[in-house]
């Protein structure tokens, strides 16, 4: 979901693992020129998710790289299926209280721009957890540090992939 620090612990992950790290959302910025909020705007949602499609597919195929897909990156079935069969995936799962909490910067996302963000945010995370429960490792961080998050995931993917 949005706001649970899927950037941040990346970031740290590639660095403990000395791997590559992508944030999809950003690369998606920069292909196209413009922020996502804005390809939302000007463009629409589905122009949004193809590219998403397109571009995220390429990235998942990379080798030693961790990558940070973006919120709806997962429900795609093309994406999701490249993922399962490729990757470790894991859910960094955060109640919509605790996840408004922790970002200052949701309403800022295209689908939470609405008057009532905690309303918002628990109306798309009900949607989507069914098929985010679907990933291979599902981690509550509601009271974990980004620091003890990351040696979670560490400590998982290194008996994953011994």
């Amino acid at each position: 979901m949005m706001g649970v620090g899927k950037s941040t612990v990346g970031r740290f992950l590639s660095k403990k693992l000395k791997m590559r790290f992508i944030d999809l959302d950003k690369i998606i910025e920069k292909k196209a020129s413009m922020k996502i909020k804005n390809i939302f705007e000007q463009k629409g949602e589905k122009y949004f998710r193809n590219l998403e499609r397109k571009i995220g597919v390429k990235y998942l195929k990379k080798n030693n790289s961790i990558v940070a897909l973006g919120g709806g990156a997962f429900l795609d079935t093309h994406i999701r299926k490249v993922v399962l069969k490729n990757c470790v995936s894991f859910w960094l799962d955060l109640k919509a209280e605790d996840a408004i909490i922790r970002s200052k910067n949701l309403r800022k996302r295209p689908l939470l721009n609405k008057l009532n963000l905690k309303n918002a945010y628990r109306n798309i995370y009900e949607k989507r957890k069914k098929v985010y429960n679907l990933a291979d490792f599902r981690i509550n961080c509601a009271k974990i540090t980004k620091f003890e998050l990351t040696e979670k995931i560490i400590n998982i993917y290194e008996k994953k992939i011994t």
